[in-house]
């Protein structure tokens, strides 16, 4: 895409990212959608204009916490209400991950070693168990094509600096708690979410990428949570779901989706906006 004043800079799983001559950052939200470390060759309509809206919504919410790198919403029509001018952030090389509830990677580890990244948990829970109190779980950064790699404390410590590290969970769980608070109000469990954060020219730490969106948040309806297995989601579980039952190796080029996969998926997403934010999407 060509877009006056803007170079695009690069690509990564869902986003494009453009330059000006002020050094600022275009953020573009695509329809692409990834699971598994890869990007599947069906779009979700609107999903980009989802995602970057809801992330608005978060970055105001949880502003008083941690600043963001949000500069305008003004942005070129060609690519209106899916993108973001940003101040570049020098970005930590690790995935903050704060989890509440027992699930996913989490769940495997878990009936391994009764631990997730290393964290001692209770006996007896659950998949979908609530936690006893929401615990910070870091991942590497992978490319696109390679796999993310839970990590514990100690090994984020290596990579970003003990003090980096102990700064950046202490955000991670405060930013999740307070989403945690306001989404149980609005009838959603956040399970559990992925922040990025980096520092910015003055070497404050800010939170970049997106925030609380479901391709970042596993998102429970909170009547229907029960542990002991999947639960009814509003995130991009069940295209996760849809690939392991459809026989696709996990090695190979993922496979199209159904059209009613992306049916499901769109609602679920819009689901998720319309409850958390009380309004349509425009």
């Amino acid at each position: 895409m060509t877009l006056e004043g803007w170079k695009h800079f690069r690509s990564g799983k869902v986003r494009d990212l453009y330059t000006n001559e002020n050094g600022e950052l275009l953020l573009v939200a695509s329809d692409r959608i990834s699971a598994f470390d890869y990007v599947l060759p069906t779009p979700i309509p609107n999903k980009g204009k989802l995602l970057t809206q809801l992330s608005l919504f978060w970055f105001e919410y949880l502003q008083e916490i941690v600043p963001n790198h949000i500069i305008a919403k003004a942005v070129p029509a060609e690519v209106e209400g899916r993108a973001v001018i940003a101040k570049p952030l020098n970005m930590f090389a690790i995935e903050c991950v704060a989890r509440g509830y027992l699930t996913g990677s989490g769940w495997v580890e878990y009936q391994n070693s009764q631990t997730v990244c290393g964290i001692p948990l209770p006996a007896g829970l659950l998949d979908g168990s609530k936690l006893p109190e929401p615990i910070f779980t870091p991942a590497t950064k992978a490319d696109i094509g390679d796999h993310d790699e839970n990590i514990d404390f100690d090994r984020a410590a290596q990579i970003v600096g003990v003090e980096n590290a102990q700064t950046l969970r202490k955000l991670t769980l405060a930013l999740y708690t307070k989403a945690h608070d306001y989404a149980a109000t609005r009838g959603i469990i956040l399970a559990d979410t992925k922040f990025e954060f980096g520092t910015d020219e003055s070497g404050n730490i800010c939170l970049g990428d997106e925030a609380l969106t479901p391709d970042s948040s596993r998102f429970w309806s909170a009547n229907e949570w029960k542990p002991g297995g999947s639960q009814p989601s509003f995130d991009k579980q069940y295209v996760r779901d849809w690939l392991l039952s459809s026989g696709w190796d996990r090695a190979s080029a993922p496979p199209e989706l159904p059209e009613d996969v992306i049916a499901k998926t769109q609602e679920r997403y819009t689901t998720a906006y319309t409850l958390l934010t009380g309004k349509a999407l425009i």
